[in-house]
């Protein structure tokens, strides 16, 4: 049995008045557009969790892990409204090592000649929908850049991120020998 004798409470009750603490101490409306986009991150690292839940290749879980430690790091910068505070925040290097593994990946799969749709194996469908809450976060952080001031690394760090959530669906169909789902606009419909 765990002893909770110095564990800190879940529940603070300082936010049941609808608002809540970013770093420094600010309080402001959960509905806040700073709320809205750093929650979007915490999402993107929840839905990682689902495909880090499948057997895969050391590799790919590898990336997904620290992918998911440096969105920590994304939501600390978001919550942060102080641009002269330097700690948690994200940095060009980030950018970097994603694009040296989308690079790296990209080398797996066949060049693109047509758009793909999500799906394949489930462990690919599970990144590709990954991509899109990275696509909405991304978005999220606009709205917020055209608010207040962020570190605009963030924008580019999510950008790279969802390339690479679509690069690692590829990879993942190619590895699992499932065909990239081709998107036929002159489909029949039912």
């Amino acid at each position: 049995m765990y002893s909770n004798q110095y564990a800190v409470k879940i529940y603070t009750k300082t936010g049941d008045g609808g608002t809540t603490s970013i770093q420094g101490g600010t309080r402001v409306s959960k509905s806040s557009q700073r709320i809205i986009t750093y929650g979007a991150v915490d999402e993107i690292n929840a839905a990682l969790g689902i495909p880090l839940a499948f057997e895969m290749e050391k590799d790919l879980s590898d990336i997904l892990t620290k992918i998911q430690n440096e969105l920590f790091v994304v939501g600390a910068d978001l919550s942060n409204s102080d641009m002269r505070v330097d700690s948690n925040r994200v940095s060009q290097s980030m950018i970097n090592c994603l694009e040296a593994h989308i690079d790296k990946l990209e080398e797996e799969v066949l060049p693109l000649n047509n758009f793909i749709l999500p799906g394949g194996h489930i462990l690919a469908a599970h990144i590709h929908h990954v991509r899109t809450i990275v696509r909405r976060a991304e978005i999220q952080a606009v709205l917020l850049q055209e608010k207040e001031q962020i570190n605009p690394l963030c924008l580019i760090y999510l950008n790279r991120l969802s390339d690479l959530m679509f690069v690692l669906g590829r990879v993942v169909n190619r590895r699992k020998k499932y065909d990239d789902v081709i998107w036929n606009p002159k489909k029949d419909t039912l």
